[in-house]
């Protein structure tokens, strides 16, 4: 049995610890959370006793990792911190003999990334990257129809991803609005569509070049848009309440227990104003990949937009295959975790050259992220997990070829010129 110990015991922990208390205590044991935040992890504890008749385990603050793992001897460290602390956390875990599960992104910049890889050579230990798009039953089927040359060779792709004002709002007002935790969200958000294009195709990025801005968030945005009353932080707030983009933490067990309870620990405000000059990320963006195998891709990614979904199509030698999906928008750690990222419809039309166009079915699943999540907590926690033809799994490469295409492009936002992927990082 697998000993796990889990750092980072915020809104994307609960996946995690509750999957090993409810699903696979046969393989699995929690051992231990790690945290900056005293109350967050008597929440996470509390959780544990109560929704998973789990019995709540020992707690340590983020100074005493190497004595968690000490004394608690994981075999597996999960990673579920804000991005900007997932190097520190994985190579200081390899280091001390432990395997690693990180939360996407695997990190945000290049340095961090090249600290990772060295790492991951020196210590010879595991890393998993939780790529749950690639296990959603479409995306799956999307990889065996392009394996299957049903277009032939793919030579261009076009992926429009949007975000709603619900789903999409909510990095506005979190720690991902600052580009130096997150990358942006052409590092944060994007690494899941980055990945499944190298997924998809089978290949890597070479050539990028991207453009970006920030046209509906922010105060400057707002005020040409004639807003004229603004404020910090929703909670306490009389501006806030006539606000359809502020959120009440009060009136929410999750968030109240994780955010708004630890605020005098932490000093981390879970619910400021999406409208704010502290913003430092770009809301509407598109780039350009060409790849190793001569395929390009036209990228767009929006995050105010009236509904929640994606539409891509692969154009090859034989034909095209149109992909459109809608999702139920959610508001991080705000809800039922089966409902982040849940399918609404799906749909994927294969269009040959010479040929009639028709439909694939597959089954829609239940389960966040287009019932991803399941598949991959099964193949992630399961000792003997089925056998997958498709090689879903991601380690540490793949993660970190996934984050390339948007360190590349948040390079090229700030320079206006094409940036080279093999310059990033040294294999």
């Amino acid at each position: 049995m697998k000993r796990h110990a889990q750092v980072g015991t915020g809104g994307r922990a609960r996946m995690f610890y509750e999957a090993i208390a409810l699903n696979y205590q046969e393989s699995c044991s929690l051992v231990a959370f790690c945290d900056m935040s005293q109350v967050r992890m008597d929440f996470s504890n509390r959780m544990l006793v109560e929704k998973c008749n789990h019995p709540a385990v020992p707690t340590y603050k983020s100074s005493d990792f190497d004595r968690m793992i000490e004394e608690q001897k994981p075999d597996v460290i999960i990673v579920t911190t804000i991005d900007r602390t997932h190097d520190h956390y994985i190579i200081r875990a390899m280091e001390l003999g432990c395997d690693v599960i990180s939360e996407k992104p695997i990190t945000v910049d290049e340095d961090k990334a090249q600290a990772i890889l060295d790492a991951q050579k020196k210590y010879g230990k595991e890393i998993r990257v939780t790529f749950n798009y690639r296990y959603a039953p479409h995306h799956t089927k999307i990889r065996e129809l392009i394996a299957d040359g049903v277009i032939g060779d793919v030579f261009s792709v076009h992926f429009e991803w949007l975000l709603n004002t619900d789903h999409g709002a909510d990095y506005y007002r979190r720690w991902h609005r600052n580009k130096i935790n997150s990358g942006g969200l052409l590092v944060h958000k994007s690494t899941h569509h980055f990945d499944l294009v190298n997924f998809w195709l089978d290949t890597e990025p070479k050539t990028v070049f991207a453009m970006g801005a920030l046209n509906f968030y922010g105060q400057a945005a707002a005020m040409k848009r004639g807003v004229e009353h603004f404020y910090y932080r929703s909670h306490g707030s009389d501006v806030a309440k006539d606000d359809p983009f502020a959120i009440d933490m009060e009136s929410n067990e999750t968030l109240k227990g994780l955010y708004l309870d630890a605020e005098d620990e932490t000093g981390y405000i879970r619910d400021r104003s999406v409208f704010s000059d502290e913003v430092s990320i770009e809301d509407t963006m598109g780039v350009l990949v060409r790849y190793k195998n001569g395929a390009m891709l036209s990228y767009s990614l929006n995050s105010y937009l009236p509904w929640e979904g994606y539409n891509i199509s692969f154009n090859g030698s034989k034909g095209r295959i149109e992909y459109s999906a809608m999702e139920r928008p959610y508001i991080n750690a705000g809800g039922d975790m089966k409902d982040e990222g849940a399918a609404v419809y799906h749909k994927i039309r294969v269009c040959p050259t010479l040929a009639t166009p028709y439909e694939v079915e597959v089954e829609m699943r239940e389960g966040g992220h287009g019932g991803g999540d399941p598949a991959m907590l099964d193949d992630i926690f399961l000792p003997n997990p089925p056998a997958d033809p498709f090689l879903r799994a991601a380690d540490h490469e793949a993660g970190i070829r996934s984050i390339l295409t948007g360190i590349a492009a948040n390079k090229s936002i700030a320079s206006g010129q094409a940036v080279d992927c093999d310059t990033l990082v040294r294999w």
